[in-house]
């Protein structure tokens, strides 16, 4: 059986074929047909059709198809589920997966894009055979996906993850009320912990401007004001993940996105966060993911 992962972008649509050991077989991309759902529909299956020709495929009987998109589906206004928050927005409040299955005559599976990057670092990724793992996204927001046994945890809201706009656990006294995030609340934790979030924070401090990427930059060279805007964002990460260990206790978190690139924080977190663990002892692994910006479409692969 061959698997075949589609990742739902903005800009492009990209494609790739695993065989059952998750070799990688083929990858293929193309671009996102702006402002056209019908157009990104058939582009999708343009897609899956040059794949299946690359790998000589006979018959899509032998294949399972995976789609992963920024979104989420919602059963609030259809059974058949339509799509929220995806940033290709003409994709929103459309029933995605029915259509792409009656164009592609064949069924597939959908999952936002948290839940198929843990499901990929849970697989055949960092967190292996682990059997607990939850995969972080944070980039320009932060958000997560949860794998059971091999198996993506939707949850009963599609929701399951969403750790980004809950509140930030034990705050400070300056870090209350906390800024206003998108979502309408005050001091989620994505507020925080965004590549925005560090900025934010760092310029409220300093009166600075500087991006993410530059304020690493600048700690690894010693610039105190930047390592101390780092080591305020390590301790608001300890405190946001203890708060997810104590209610899910992973195996493995498993941290992507572009902060998961910060080398410092897989050593500094877990050392931080046990002061907030309700445990003697934190078995809990932070680990950079094996499959870094691939993990989206191979987690689709693996749905």
């Amino acid at each position: 059986m061959i698997r075949i992962g589609i990742d739902l972008g903005g800009s492009k649509i990209e494609g790739v074929a695993l065989d059952e050991e998750g070799m990688e077989l083929v990858r293929q991309r193309v671009p996102t047909p702006a402002g056209d759902y019908q157009g990104t529909l058939v582009a999708i299956k343009t897609l899956i059709e040059q794949i299946s020709a690359k790998i000589k495929l006979d018959s899509m009987l032998q294949a399972t198809v995976g789609i992963c998109t920024p979104g989420a589906l919602s059963y609030a206004d259809s059974p058949d589920g339509l799509l929220k928050n995806s940033n290709s927005v003409c994709m929103n409040g459309e029933p995605v997966r029915r259509d792409l299955e009656v164009l592609l005559e064949h069924r597939i599976r959908i999952a936002n894009d948290a839940n198929c990057f843990a499901l990929s670092e849970a697989t055949d990724g960092a967190a292996r055979n682990a059997a607990v793992v939850f995969g972080v996204i944070i980039g320009t927001g932060v958000g997560a996906g949860i794998v059971v046994n091999q198996q993506a945890l939707t949850g009963a809201n599609g929701i399951a993850g969403e750790w980004g706009h809950n509140p930030m656990p034990w705050p400070r006294a300056d870090e209350l009320p906390g800024p206003v995030c998108y979502c309408g609340k005050h001091g989620c934790i994505e507020t925080f912990l965004s590549g925005p979030g560090m900025a934010r924070d760092h310029e409220q401090h300093t009166g600075h401007a500087l991006s993410s990427s530059q304020i690493v930059e600048l700690a690894g060279q010693g610039d105190n004001d930047a390592e101390q805007t780092l080591q305020r964002y390590e301790q608001r990460m300890a405190r946001g993940l203890a708060h997810v260990i104590n209610i899910l206790d992973p195996d493995v978190i498993v941290l992507g996105g572009g902060m998961g690139n910060i080398q410092r924080l897989y050593h500094n977190v877990p050392a931080l966060w046990g002061e907030y663990v309700f445990s003697d002892v934190v078995s809990t692994r932070l680990l950079p993911p094996k499959h870094g910006d691939s993990s989206g479409v191979r987690g689709a692969a693996w749905l």
